[in-house]
């Protein structure tokens, strides 16, 4: 997979000087510890750990925590810069999970020591955190749930299963999505944390996925897993208040991912079509290749000036949840399209894996399904019209 373009950010209206300086030590980080594993990440479908502690050795993990745990305090604009070069590399590293996701919940609402003892941790990459919210037979409806945190004298009992966890085999700590009061649905949700070495927990399957390989998501079982009532994260009850407050950054940072991939997708099709000639001329010259080109560059005009203004409204705090999920439809759904035209460009050489645009085509499907699918998207903004 060719990794010599970079992602073009001139014309950007939300970055500063500053902003330059972190983009361009995330790109030379990713130049010399991502993209020379990425087709062995691939094969493997796993990254590696000591990934996970070079990123915390370059300030490429959760920089948004507050200086004091460690972080370097900054705001959502550069957890974008480090996903839209991530998705442009054409890597589904979780890494934009531990620092977009599940850093944000013991940030906002843990104990003070569930965040001097994690954050730091999360921080430097000795531990990976992932967030478990699916279930088996419970997919967008979060309130469905039937894991169970049972309180027991000074503990919570643990029982149920998740699935599609992302960073599950990596994980040394699960933030659960369970019911410590069943009879009261939605508002009977908690999150709870669990460590991977307690009596109970156990791993599935690395889970063979259509696409995003080199990214592990896993089955995660809970059989009696006893914890500390203190690693219950906030109050008892409010989980899925927590998770309705903290999904639209989720889905803003699915749409960052989504745009980068789909210009990475647009500059792989113009590149091959300038390169490539069929009947004497590069396919580029054919009006039917630069019309669809047009109308993808078009796409993504409109696209980069809409996600400026999401994040912009984020980092403002004023990004609404109809908003988010908006962002996150319209982006996943122009990745999507993007892919497949860039892929239809290359004709056959496309479908070879041997091309960066096969790995894009195959990892965008899924941008419309996680955090939410598409029709649930157009459900949240459709209840607040």
């Amino acid at each position: 997979m060719s990794q010599t373009r970079q992602l073009d950010t001139a014309r950007r209206t939300i970055y500063d000087a500053d902003h330059a300086l972190f983009r361009d030590q995330v790109r030379k980080f990713f130049a010399v510890h991502l993209l020379p594993h990425l087709d062995r990440w691939e094969e493997a479908g796993i990254i590696d750990r000591s990934f996970w502690s070079a990123c915390g050795e370059a300030g490429v993990l959760c920089p948004g925590v507050p200086e004091q745990y460690g972080g370097l305090g900054l705001d959502f604009r550069y957890n974008a810069i480090i996903g839209e070069e991530l998705a442009y590399a054409g890597s589904s590293a979780g890494i934009t999970l531990q620092s977009d996701v599940t850093a944000d919940y013991i940030a906002h609402y843990g104990s003070e020591e569930q965040k001097e003892k994690w954050l730091p941790r999360m921080i430097s990459g000795e531990a990976v955190v992932a967030i478990a919210m699916t279930e088996p037979g419970t997919g967008s409806d979060l309130q469905a749930i039937r894991t169970t945190a049972r309180a027991e004298g000074s503990d919570y009992i643990v029982d149920g299963s998740k699935t599609y966890i992302t960073n599950g085999q990596h994980a040394d700590l699960v933030i659960v999505v369970a019911k410590t009061d069943p009879a009261l649905g939605a508002k009977g949700t908690s999150l709870i944390l669990v460590e991977a070495e307690r009596a109970g927990f156990a791993r599935g399957r690395n889970l063979d996925k259509i696409g995003q390989h080199s990214s592990d998501t896993s089955e995660l079982f809970f059989e009696n897993v006893r914890v500390p009532a203190s690693n219950l994260i906030g109050t008892a009850g409010r989980g899925f208040s927590y998770l309705v407050q903290q999904l639209p950054q989720e889905r803003l940072t699915i749409a960052v991912g989504a745009q980068a991939a789909a210009q990475r997708a647009f500059d792989e099709a113009l590149a091959f079509t300038r390169e490539r000639r069929a009947f004497g001329k590069a396919i580029l010259d054919f009006q039917a290749t630069r019309f669809t080109l047009a109308e993808m560059a078009t796409q993504l005009q409109v696209g980069w000036a809409h996600l400026d203004w999401a994040i912009a409204r984020h980092v403002a705090g004023e990004l609404t949840i109809e908003e988010a999920a908006a962002a996150k439809l319209f982006h996943s759904e122009l990745q999507n399209r993007v892919c497949d035209a860039a892929l239809q460009l290359h004709g056959g050489a496309g479908y070879m894996n041997e091309y960066a645009i096969a790995r894009l085509w195959r990892d965008a499907r899924v941008s419309r399904i996680y955090g939410g699918t598409s029709e649930i998207m157009k459900e949240v903004i459709g209840r607040a019209l």
